[in-house]
């Protein structure tokens, strides 16, 4: 079976972080792997490919087409009541952030726990 060409990022890790290279996959939340050289790193990187890919289509997950998450802007425009926005920019001056750092930090927390529930239910 010939793997699917989905994109990637490969970066040196610190000394901190343990040394060698990193490999993720961004299409594919939590695909990633390491290696001592750039090749290692790449040769793991595609079996942590073909393991995510073997997962999700056991678990019944979508799988994404390579270079989906590319195609995404990261921009839409959202209108909500004066009210909310109002609430917002008060909390997002407390916690010292931009509106929109604040915004996106409680979306990604909101993800984070209905894909944490969705796991507990299986």
């Amino acid at each position: 079976m010939k793997m699917p060409e989905y994109p990637f990022t490969i970066r040196q890790l610190s000394n901190e972080e343990g040394g060698g290279f990193l490999i993720e996959f961004p299409d594919l939340p939590g695909c990633m792997s390491d290696g001592d050289s750039i090749e290692e790193a790449m040769e793991n990187g595609q079996d942590a490919l073909q393991c995510w890919l073997a997962a999700a289509k056991e678990s019944g997950r979508k799988i994404p087409e390579p270079g989906e998450l590319e195609s995404q802007s990261g921009k839409w425009v959202q209108r909500v009541p004066r009210s909310i926005h109002y609430r917002l920019v008060e909390r997002a001056k407390r916690e010292g952030v931009s509106l929109n750092t604040l915004v996106v930090s409680m979306l990604a927390e909101s993800l984070a726990c209905t894909t944490k529930k969705r796991k507990n239910a299986a």
